[in-house]
């Protein structure tokens, strides 16, 4: 039986002010912040009868999401919480590595690759660079970059930065749920490889973290609460796994499991100075 509860889409730095994330999500998920609008959230359904599923937002580089959200639903009487269910965070930095492979092998041989995401704090900053390294792997034919909306080296400075090493292509990658803004420099085309997860890859992930809560809750009523405090301490929950590789959940599955190197962008945005 599929899970009835609704989606709580928790949302951290990665999603900025979370209006991009609002438009991949729907108008049946409920998209807000952590604290008190999660509180608030969860009280809107509980008046109206509706039970809740809350999924952290994070594409890996966000473990302290995971943790505030469980500390959150831990400290709130149970009465207020009952039925509500905390699911595996949407994905972990393994996830956004494939995700943003994906993209680099859509954009032209002859591109500088320059990896984009709203600015955290030190860590989760640190965390962007050992990604768009291994994006880069080993691949040493153009360069590799990295760049923050909010940040220092902000977007328009790491495509300076491509250009320096000799590139006058460069293709943005963005690791976040907003779509950067393309800047212009002069003398580099600067092309947008679109949104790192798309709407309908988006719902997918969505639709198996609610679901293995749903089956967690009901094999072992498991809330889910006990892993996610732990988080910050492991970068994610103790066991998850990638968008479309579950363990067998003793379900059938009447489609193929989408990997992640087809979630790519629905559509390029392009600058030329």
């Amino acid at each position: 039986m599929a899970d009835l509860r609704r989606v709580v889409a928790v949302y951290g730095h990665e999603a900025e002010d979370g209006e991009a994330l609002r438009d991949l999500a729907g108008p049946e998920a409920l998209v807000v912040p952590g604290g008190r609008e999660l509180i608030r959230a969860l009280a809107r359904l509980r008046r109206s009868g509706e039970e809740a599923c809350v999924v952290p937002m994070t594409l890996g580089r966000d473990p302290e999401l995971v943790a505030d959200t469980a500390r959150t639903l831990r400290a709130l009487p149970a009465a207020q919480t009952s039925g509500t269910l905390l699911a595996e965070p949407f994905a972990t930095a393994r996830h956004l590595i494939a995700w943003l492979r994906a993209a680099a092998n859509r954009a032209p041989e002859t591109s500088a690759l320059l990896v984009t995401a709203p600015a955290g704090g030190p860590f989760d900053d640190a965390e962007l660079y050992r990604i768009a390294r291994l994006v880069h792997g080993y691949d040493s034919r153009r360069p590799v970059e990295v760049a923050f909306t909010g940040g220092d080296p902000d977007p328009a400075e790491g495509v300076r930065r491509c250009a320096l090493l000799g590139a006058s292509r460069v293709t943005l990658l963005p690791a976040g749920f907003h779509l950067p803004e393309v800047p212009g420099v002069p003398g580099v085309e600067v092309t947008s490889a679109g949104p790192t997860v798309s709407r309908a890859a988006l719902a997918r992930v969505l639709a198996e973290r609610v679901a293995d809560a749903g089956l967690r809750w009901s094999r072992r009523r498991d809330d889910g609460v006990g892993a996610g405090l732990t988080a910050a301490d492991d970068h994610g929950h103790s066991h998850t796994h990638p968008p479309g590789e579950g363990h067998d959940h003793a379900r059938p599955h009447p489609h193929p499991h989408v990997h992640p190197h087809v979630h790519g962008a629905d559509h390029v945005t392009r600058s030329t100075v």
